[in-house]
């Protein structure tokens, strides 16, 4: 298992790059961003990012609201105690349907609504994560089991394109235990945007977001202290500069058939999709 933290003794040089080396090219004060954390340790170089994506976007004069997953406690298993105020169906417990239930009736667990409140009133939702196991960790996955409810962020016949999440953007910030060779598309652990499809595609653009490209960082525990700062205001740098920041390419409706398939003459270029041989 690739874990990535750093030890206490090497926050000493996480402070938030305090001087502008690019011209911003947001308006400032008009957004609204919810950043997310989701690493156990408060020292680790992954929650100094999201300290700097705090300290950055409040001083361009935007909104800020956050939450720290694992300070909040934030439980990550959906399940039928969700439902404490009402079920649709008592006897047998479908997830889908019990949310879609709860939404529409207004009885949504607090703790769930609170999240949910948070993303609605976002402009731009940033996730902050280390790689586990090719895979955000298990309290993000399970926020977004929990917060993305069917109702809130997608129905049937709401997803992609259409998504309730539409008119959003959002980000991956992740950290890596390995070097960046490793994830190159030759590389033993497989092209990095590939790993990283179920997020992309799986949550953020089928509930409808735009989808900004990752900001990732290799291997931080093998950078020196002076290599680390650079980095936080590379990220700074980014944050300044998100409107012009490319977008990952997905496949409009337009390009798949009835069978939601991309349509002959459609080339794959989403980079995960390929055409079977």
């Amino acid at each position: 298992m690739r874990l990535m933290s750093i030890a206490n003794s090497e926050k000493k040089d996480l402070v938030p790059c305090q001087s502008p080396k690019v011209e911003v090219d947001w308006k400032t004060g008009s957004m609204k961003v919810h950043i997310i954390k989701a690493h156990p340790e408060p020292t680790s170089f992954n929650a100094a990012l999201a300290e700097t994506a705090a300290f950055t976007v409040a001083q361009l004069g935007h909104t800020v609201v956050t939450s720290d997953l694992y300070a909040l406690n934030f439980e990550a298993v959906a399940g039928p105690h969700d439902f404490k105020l009402g079920r649709e169906d008592k006897e047998v417990f479908r997830l889908d349907r019990e949310q879609t239930f709860a939404h529409e009736l207004g009885t949504t667990s607090p703790d769930i609504k609170a999240e949910q409140a948070k993303v609605a009133s976002a402009d731009l939702v940033i996730f902050h994560y280390p790689m586990w196991w090719f895979m955000p960790p298990g309290i993000l996955k399970g926020w977004f089991d929990r917060v993305f409810t069917r109702g809130f962020a997608y129905l049937p016949g709401r997803k992609y394109d259409s998504g309730l999440m539409h008119g959003k953007t959002a980000m991956v910030v992740v950290t890596t235990g390995t070097d960046a060779d490793t994830y190159a598309p030759d590389g033993i652990d497989g092209a990095l945007l590939d790993v990283m499809w179920p997020v992309h595609n799986g949550i953020l653009r089928y509930t409808g977001f735009e989808v900004v490209v990752p900001f990732v960082v290799h291997a931080p525990g093998q950078k020196s202290e002076s290599d680390r700062a650079a980095v936080l205001c590379e990220y700074a740098d980014a944050l300044r500069r998100i409107e012009g920041r490319p977008r990952l390419f997905f496949h409009g409706a337009e390009d798949y058939g009835e069978n939601e398939r991309l349509l002959p003459h459609v080339e794959p270029r989403s980079g995960f999709q390929h055409r079977i041989q």
